[in-house]
C-alpha cells in the first residue's frame, strides 16, 4: 500500500489528505497532520472521499469513454480520443472563421486545478482571441473579488485561519460555517474554549447550527445586510467608537460614506432588518470595542444583486474601527470551492487576466500578450456566467465547452438554461461523472480524471497554495483536464495559426505552473520565490512569496509565505490608502407580493457538496439528511392550510417544483428554505402541470450584481401551495452494490413520469447499500409501474408478503429476509392514497425485527402499532448515531454541559472522529438540559 499526500476536493478550507492506495485502487483516506489548514482533521465529506473512488463508483458513475452525438434525437456513440480532438478542432476552427472568436465560449469550474484553469484561460484569450470564458466561481465568489478590489485595491483576503486564535470578536455574516466549512469551525470551537471571552456574532436569516452557537444572533430579513452594516456604522459614528487616526492616515472617502449612513440610523436599520435596535447596537459595540475583530462571510453576502455592496459595507466597518492588518482582525471571505482562489489568480474569468490583472487595462493586456508571445489580448469583456447562457439562448454563442461543472443544476433560471442548450449548435462536456444533470444536454462528452488521479496545485481561502498529487491512474479512457486542453489547443492552433510557435509546448503540469508563476512577478500575489520543489520540501505556502522570501517561522521554520496582508497599513491602491465605498441599501431584486408572498433562501446540507455528482455516490452521506424538502416556520403552515409531511408546490415567476414540507422553527416567518443540492438528478417530476421540474434553481432569478455579475441565488419570491398529488408510491430496498447502482439509474430515468419523484441512496449500519424511491401522482399509479419498481427493488420473490385492496387502491409488497425472530424487511413497495404506512419504512431502515408486528405488516390501517417508535434522524455520520440515542444518553448523565457532551462522546463515539456533528450534539445537550429544568 502507498500513501500520497494531496488536497481535499470539496470546500475552500483546503484540507490536506493522505490517500491510501493499493494496486491502482484508492483504499482509504485520512487527514494530513502536517497540513496547516486542518492538521489532520477531516469533515464527514472528506473522511469518506475514498468511497467516491470504489470499483462500483468507477463502473456505474464515472465517464470512461469519449462519446459524440451526431444529432439531438440520436444516442451518443463512442469515439476515439484522437478522432474526438480532431473533429472538435475542425468544428471550432470553422465556427471561428465564419462567425468570429466570440461565437465560442468556455464555462469552467472552481474545482479545476490552477494549472487547468491557466490552460483554459490561455486557450480562450491567447489562442482563440475571445474573453468568453467564465466559471461557476462567478456564482459564489465574484462579489468578494469586486468588494476587495473596490475597498482594498486587490483581490486578496488579508487574514488567515490562525486569526481565529487571536480574535476577540468573530463576526460571521451569511455563512453557516459549522456545515459549509466544518474543519474551520472546529478551529473556531477550539479557540472559543481557549479564550472564553471571545464573542461570536452571527448574521443569518435562519437559525443555523452556526447561529445556535452564537453569543448574538442577528436574524435579519433576507437581503438587508447593507442596511445592518450602515446602521452599525451610524451607531459607531454617534457613539464616537471610530479609529479616527487610522481613518485619517490610511483611508479615503469617509466623508461621503458618513453622509450616506446618516440616512440609516440604528432604529431605521433595525426596522428594515427585522431585529431589535438593542441587538444592532450590541453588535456595533462588540465589533468596535473588541481589541481584535475578525469577520467571515460566504454566499449570504455574495449571492445577491447587492453582493458587492454587502462586501464593501462590511469592510467599511473594519476600516472605520481600524480592525485590519493585525492578528485576529480583518475581513475574511471564505471561498466555497476548493480552487475558487486559484481561478481568480490566473484570471480565469470573463473580466480578468492572469495574476489579478484587469482586462480593461491596456498595459495589463500588453503584459500578458508579451508573456504568451502573441500580438494582443482582446479588449472586449467576455460574457459572464448568466450573460453567457443568455447569449447561447440568443444564438450568438454557437459552441459551448463546459468543464468540471454542472450548469443544468447550479445556474439560476433553469428554464433559460435549458432553452440555451436546445439552441446551442454544439455542447461539449468535460466531466468525470456520468449522472450529472448537464450530461444529457451534451453533444460531446470527454471523460476527465478527478481527485486522486491528477497533478497540480490549488489555493484555499487563506491564500495557501497546496499540491494535488495523483495516487492512482484515471479509470478507462479518462484523461486529466490539463491533458485534454493541451491536446485540443495544439490541434486548434495548427488550424488557426499554422506555423506559429506552439503556445502549449508544455512537457508537464509543473511547466504550466512555472509560466503562471512568471505572470505574478511584481504583482500583489507574487509567487516567484516558490516552486514545486519548495512545496514538496516545505509544504503549503501562503502567497505572496516573492523571490528572496525568508522563513517566517511555523513548524520547523517551513513557512516562507505571508500569513497576513497590510500589516504596514499600505494598501494595494494607487495612493496606498484603503477606500471607503458609499453604496446605498437596496432591496432584493424580487419583492414579495400577494402572489409570491414567501422569500426563498437556498443553502447547504452538512454532508453534501454542490450538485452531489461526487458526494452523491456515497450512500452514507445521505444519513444525516436523506430526503429533499422545503423548510418553513411552523407558524406559517396553518394559515396557509399546509401540514408538515405533505407535498407542496413552490412556484416563482420562472418555474415550479414539488417538494415535501418540513416544519422548522429556525426558518423565519414568511420565508422558505431549500438546500441547493437537490437538482433533477435526485428530485424531479412533472408536477400537476405536466412540465418537468429542474430542481431548486428552476425557481431562482438570473438578476445579478452590476459590479460582480454574481446572480442572486440566495433570494427569490415564491408561492407555496398544497400539491394535488394524492396517490403515492414508496419503495426501499437493501441491494447488492451493483444492483443498487443499476436500479438507481433506471429509476432516475422514470422520475419525470410522476408528478413528484425522488431517488436517493442510503447505507445500513452493517455497510449494505440501499435505495429509497418516492413518487406521487394526481391519478392512481398503474399496476405496471408498481410492478416495475418492485422488480428493481427485489420485492417479487417467494419470500415476499403481498397485500392488495382494489377498493382503496392500496398495495403492499414486503420482501422478508431471514426467518423467525431474525426476519427483517429487506425491501418494500407501498402504493396507494396518502398517507401510506410509513412506519414500515422505519422497520426497514433501522433493520428492526419484523416478527413482533405479525399481521400488522399487512393490515389496512395506516397508523403505526402502539409502541412503535418513529424513525430518528441520524446525527453522527461516522458511527451512525441517531438523535434518539443521543437524547437518551444525555438524560443519563449529569455535570456541566461540557461534561455531559464528553460523557456521550465516550459512550456513543459521536463527534470523536470528523467532528461535523459536534454543533448538533451541543445543541441537543442544551435542549435536553432545558427540558429537564422545566420538568423539575
Amino acid at each position: 500500500m502507498t500513501d500520497t499526500r494531496s488536497t481535499c476536493p470539496y470546500c475552500g478550507v483546503g484540507c490536506g489528505v493522505i490517500i491510501e492506495a493499493s494496486d491502482g485502487q484508492v483504499t482509504g483516506v485520512r487527514g494530513d497532520p502536517d497540513h496547516p489548514a486542518n492538521f489532520g482533521r477531516l469533515c464527514s465529506k472528506g473522511s469518506t472521499l475514498h468511497l467516491t473512488a470504489t470499483a462500483e463508483v468507477r463502473r456505474f458513475d464515472r465517464l470512461l469513454q469519449p462519446t459524440w452525438r451526431e444529432a439531438r434525437n440520436q444516442a451518443p456513440q463512442p469515439i476515439e480520443w484522437s478522432d474526438a480532438m480532431e473533429r472538435l478542432a475542425d468544428r471550432f476552427a470553422a465556427t471561428i472563421r465564419e462567425h468570429g472568436p466570440d461565437a465560442v465560449a468556455f464555462y469552467v469550474s472552481g474545482q479545476l486545478l490552477t494549472e487547468d484553469y491557466y490552460l483554459f484561460n490561455k486557450l480562450a484569450k491567447g489562442l482563440i482571441g475571445t474573453n468568453n470564458i467564465d466559471t461557476n466561481s462567478r456564482l459564489c465568489m465574484s462579489s468578494a473579488v469586486a468588494g476587495y478590489k473596490q475597498s482594498l485595491g486587490a483581490d486578496a483576503p488579508p487574514t488567515c485561519y490562525d486569526d481565529v486564535n487571536h480574535t476577540d470578536c468573530l463576526f460571521i455574516a451569511g455563512a453557516n460555517t459549522a456545515w459549509a466549512h466544518p474543519v474551520l469551525f472546529r478551529r473556531i470551537e477550539d479557540a472559543r474554549r481557549a479564550r472564553p471571552q471571545m464573542k461570536l456574532i452571527v448574521v443569518d436569516p435562519r437559525r443555523t447550527e452556526t447561529a445556535q452557537c452564537a453569543d448574538l444572533h442577528l436574524q435579519i430579513q433576507p437581503g438587508t445586510d447593507v442596511a445592518l452594516f450602515h446602521g452599525m456604522l451610524h451607531a459607531l459614528i454617534w457613539d464616537e467608537l471610530l479609529d479616527r487616526d487610522f481613518i485619517a492616515a490610511h483611508t479615503s472617502g469617509f466623508a461621503a460614506l458618513k453622509a450616506l449612513v446618516a440616512d440609516m440610523p440604528p432604529r431605521e436599520a433595525a426596522r428594515v432588518c427585522g431585529i431589535s435596535v438593542e441587538e444592532l447596537l450590541q453588535a456595533a459595540r462588540w465589533f468596535a470595542e473588541s481589541p481584535a475583530t475578525l469577520s467571515m462571510w460566504c454566499q449570504g453576502l455574495n449571492q445577491s444583486t447587492s453582493g458587492t455592496a454587502k462586501n464593501t459595507a462590511l469592510i467599511n466597518l473594519h476600516l472605520a474601527t481600524g480592525q485590519i492588518g493585525r492578528k485576529g482582525a480583518g475581513p475574511f471571505s471564505l471561498t466555497g470551492q476548493p480552487n475558487a482562489m486559484g481561478g481568480r489568480e490566473v484570471g480565469g474569468m470573463a473580466n480578468l487576466l492572469s495574476a489579478h490583472r484587469d482586462l480593461g487595462n491596456a498595459e495589463h493586456r500588453a503584459e500578458v500578450a508579451r508573456l504568451w508571445g502573441i500580438e494582443s489580448v482582446p479588449e472586449k469583456r467576455g460574457k459572464t456566467a448568466v450573460e453567457m447562457f443568455e447569449a447561447v439562448e440568443r444564438g450568438e454563442i454557437k459552441l459551448l465547452w463546459i468543464a468540471c461543472t454542472n450548469p443544468a443544476q447550479s445556474m439560476p433560471d433553469q428554464a433559460m438554461v435549458r432553452r440555451a442548450f436546445a439552441r446551442c449548435e454544439l455542447v461539449v462536456l468535460q466531466e468525470a461523472f456520468a449522472n450529472t444533470a448537464t450530461a444529457p444536454f451534451a453533444d460531446v462528452v470527454l471523460p476527465a480524471s478527478t481527485w486522486a488521479e491528477k497533478e497540480g496545485t490549488v489555493t484555499n481561502s487563506e491564500r495557501c497554495i497546496s499540491r494535488v498529487r495523483a495516487a492512482v491512474p484515471p479509470p478507462g479512457g479518462a484523461r486529466s483536464d490539463a491533458d485534454i486542453v493541451t491536446h485540443f489547443a495544439r490541434r486548434l492552433q495548427r488550424r488557426l495559426r499554422p506555423g506559429a510557435a506552439d503556445l502549449f509546448a508544455y512537457d508537464s503540469v509543473e511547466a504550466v505552473w512555472n509560466e503562471h508563476r512568471e505572470s505574478t512577478r511584481g504583482r500583489d500575489l507574487d509567487i516567484t520565490g516558490l516552486d514545486y520543489a519548495t512545496l514538496e520540501s516545505r509544504g503549503p505556502q501562503q502567497w505572496p512569496v516573492p523571490i528572496g522570501s525568508e522563513s517566517r517561522g511555523g513548524v520547523d521554520g517551513n513557512v516562507i509565505g505571508t500569513a497576513r496582508l497590510y500589516e504596514d497599513h499600505v494598501f494595494a491602491t494607487a495612493d496606498g490608502r484603503a477606500r471607503f465605498v458609499a453604496t446605498p441599501y437596496r432591496p432584493t431584486a424580487e419583492v414579495r407580493d400577494a402572489r409570491h408572498p414567501f422569500a426563498l433562501n437556498t443553502g447547504r446540507l452538512r454532508d453534501q457538496w454542490h450538485g452531489m455528482s461526487r458526494s452523491g455516490t456515497v450512500p452514507r452521506l445521505f444519513g444525516h439528511d436523506g430526503a429533499p424538502g422545503v423548510r418553513m416556520n411552523p407558524h406559517d403552515l396553518p394559515r396557509r392550510g399546509l401540514a408538515a409531511g405533505e407535498l407542496v408546490e413552490l412556484s416563482s415567476r420562472r418555474g415550479r417544483i414539488v417538494l415535501p414540507l418540513v416544519a422548522d422553527d429556525g426558518v423565519g416567518r414568511g420565508e422558505a428554505y431549500v438546500a441547493m443540492h437537490w437538482g433533477d438528478e435526485f428530485v424531479s417530476g412533472a408536477g400537476v402541470d405536466g412540465v418537468r421540474h429542474a430542481g431548486v434553481n428552476g425557481l431562482t432569478t438570473r438578476a445579478f450584481c452590476p459590479d460582480s455579475f454574481q446572480p442572486e441565488l440566495k433570494h427569490a419570491a415564491v408561492r407555496v401551495a398544497a400539491a394535488e398529488l394524492p396517490w403515492r408510491l414508496t419503495a426501499a430496498a437493501w441491494l447488492p452494490a451493483g444492483a443498487a447502482a443499476e436500479a438507481r439509474t433506471v429509476l432516475r430515468e422514470s422520475m419525470a413520469s410522476f408528478g413528484y419523484a425522488s431517488c436517493v441512496p442510503v447505507a445500513a449500519a452493517d455497510g449494505r447499500s440501499g435505495l429509497v424511491f418516492e413518487a406521487a401522482s394526481s391519478a392512481p399509479i398503474s399496476a405496471e409501474a408498481i410492478d416495475r419498481v418492485a422488480t428493481l427493488m427485489g420485492a417479487t420473490g417467494a419470500a415476499t408478503l403481498r397485500y392488495a385492496d382494489a377498493v382503496r387502491g392500496q398495495r403492499r409488497l414486503l420482501a422478508i429476509e431471514g426467518e423467525g425472530d431474525d426476519a427483517r424487511i429487506g425491501a418494500l413497495v407501498l402504493a396507494g392514497r396518502a398517507p401510506l404506512a410509513d412506519w414500515l419504512r422505519t422497520l426497514w431502515q433501522e433493520q428492526q425485527p419484523a416478527a413482533p408486528f405479525g399481521r400488522s405488516l399487512l393490515a389496512p390501517g395506516a397508523t403505526a402499532p402502539v409502541g412503535m417508535a418513529a424513525q430518528s434522524r441520524q446525527i453522527c455520520n461516522c458511527f451512525d448515531v441517531s438523535e434518539a440515542r443521543i437524547r437518551e444518553s444525555l438524560a443519563t448523565h449529569a455535570g456541566t454541559p461540557g461534561d455531559r457532551v464528553a460523557a456521550v462522546q465516550a459512550e456513543l463515539r459521536c463527534g470523536t472522529q470528523c467532528g461535523s456533528c459536534l454543533p448538533e450534539l451541543r445543541r441537543l445537550e442544551t435542549e435536553v438540559a432545558a427540558a429537564a429544568t422545566v420538568a423539575a
